[in-house]
């Protein structure tokens, strides 16, 4: 969340619109023959698929588009999203002499031939160990095929059938972990990791995934033993960077004191005031109830909280100067100086645990622009004070399209965040007071569920980012034009 200021000041807008007409993000075009197209600023229009290259901006149409790999993660970077971008290759099963074959013969022509499959389930039943492990191996490579084209309700399926004829075989139990991961599902993902680690004790990527999981649960002492046992075991870039942020913490909240709620689990600074502890638990406690109420949806978690000094927040989170509070699977508010809760430091603590409701809600798959507009609505923001600059940058075409606002915001100038968030809040904010907080709700279910941005938007308001953005503009002129 940015810290407060006036936002709203015309020519600060204008410039930021402008700024952020120049921001680029890497993305994949995955086409249906296979080949792929990296590019940047990529935005879904219509029947076309237009994106940036060194040569110009160009277009394709989306009937040869397979599917889009965004080049973004949540801001803050959760646990889910920490595993959506491990260096980690899809394990190899043990070879049974055959399994190029299976594996051609199970996905070809761009899709899972499942009467194959179901031809090695039947000679799996009475053929012994050899077919149980060619089924195991057919039903793994459909997973692998699947997690590619982003089905990770439908790989868990086949990963879960494929352990049904190998259920002690490690890079299988390790494989239902990382989809679990990916999902959020920390505590189901550690069952699995142990159970990979009773076969396969020795394997570095079993504690690789363990970390994230324990983080995502936070348990950050058991994260740091997985990391560092991780790192004895091989050395991996991924997981140093993770075990020295974890390190950092650890060191910094040596010293702080705990409490609890029926919620929260927080850590507070010995410089903060106890009884402002316990206050900030009494009000995250108050806006949890209601947040559960408006998304229909509870987090299965206890959610972790950190009240930090202002140099504190700043030595651990590394964030921008102009983000004020952060949620990378917990809440880290900065307080110094506060003696109790004001409206101020209640609204961004009821913003920061509306991230946790939709990180988890959507098991990280909620563009950054959808987090924040969310966020800022939930907080009790509106759009008053920027409608009139943001339908002004609209009409002069330099608007930007929410595609370039899905992915991290932590490396765009202050200026053009508050712009990123002003817009954000707007389409939201459309989106509420036209169709009603439960279009919200589905398309949240429909992002976790693994829909992309758009397709949720289509198949709950029938409109594309385009739509969208014009629906945006007219609700903004209605009802706050002057």
């Amino acid at each position: 969340m940015p810290r407060s200021g006036n936002a709203g000041k015309c020519l600060l807008l204008l410039a930021c619109a402008l700024v952020l007409a120049g921001v680029a993000r890497a993305d994949k075009i995955v086409l249906k023959n296979g080949r792929k197209i990296v590019a940047s600023n990529v935005v879904e229009d219509g029947n076309m698929v237009r994106y940036e290259t060194p040569a110009g901006q160009l277009a394709i149409p989306k009937s040869i588009v397979d599917h889009i790999e965004r080049g973004l993660s949540p801001v803050p970077d959760s646990p889910a999203a920490e595993a959506m971008r491990l260096n980690l290759e899809p394990p190899e099963l043990p070879s049974n002499g055959n399994d190029s074959e299976i594996d051609k013969s199970t996905v070809h022509d761009g899709s899972v031939d499942r009467s194959y499959i179901a031809h090695l389930e039947v000679e799996a039943r009475t053929g012994g160990k050899p077919a149980a492990q060619a089924a195991a191996r057919a039903s793994y490579a459909a997973a692998q095929f699947e997690i590619f084209k982003g089905d990770l309700e439908r790989a868990q399926a086949d990963t879960r059938r494929a352990l049904s004829y190998a259920p002690e075989q490690p890079e299988l139990l390790m494989s239902m972990a990382y989809l679990y991961l990916r999902q959020s599902k920390f505590k189901e993902s550690l069952e699995y990791l142990q159970k990979a680690q009773r076969f396969s004790p020795e394997d570095p990527d079993v504690y690789k995934l363990e970390g994230w999981a324990y983080t995502g649960m936070n348990r950050p002492d058991q994260a740091v033993a997985s990391w560092k046992r991780a790192v004895a075991l091989r050395a991996d870039p991924d997981v140093q960077a993770a075990l020295d942020k974890a390190l950092r913490d650890k060191a910094e909240e040596e010293t702080y004191r705990e409490n609890e709620s029926a919620h929260f689990q927080l850590k507070y600074s010995g410089g903060a005031e106890p009884a402002l502890a316990r206050e900030i638990l009494h009000v995250l406690e108050a806006h949890y109830r209601d947040i559960e109420g408006q998304l229909n949806y509870s987090p299965p978690d206890p959610i972790g909280v950190v009240l930090y000094t202002q140099e504190g927040f700043a030595d651990i989170t590394r964030a921008p100067g102009w983000v004020g509070a952060l949620n990378d699977g917990r809440i880290r508010v900065p307080v110094q100086g506060l003696k109790n809760v004001d409206g101020e430091l209640s609204r961004v603590l009821r913003h920061e645990l509306a991230h946790s409701f939709v990180q988890q809600k959507t098991h990280g798959h909620a563009p950054t622009w959808m987090q924040e507009g969310v966020a800022q609505w939930l907080e009790g923001r509106r759009s008053d004070e920027n409608a009139d600059v943001l339908v002004q940058v609209y009409e002069a075409g330099d608007a930007a399209p929410l595609g370039r606002l899905e992915g991290s915001w932590m490396h765009l100038p202050e200026q053009t965040a508050r712009y990123a968030y002003a817009w954000s809040l707007a389409n939201i904010e459309c989106i509420v007071q036209t169709q009603g907080m439960g279009d919200i709700e589905r398309i949240l279910d429909k992002l976790g569920a693994g829909s992309s941005t758009e397709q949720a938007l289509r198949e709950v308001l029938h409109d594309d980012y385009g739509d969208l953005t014009q629906a945006t503009t007219e609700y903004l002129k209605k009802n706050y034009g002057r």
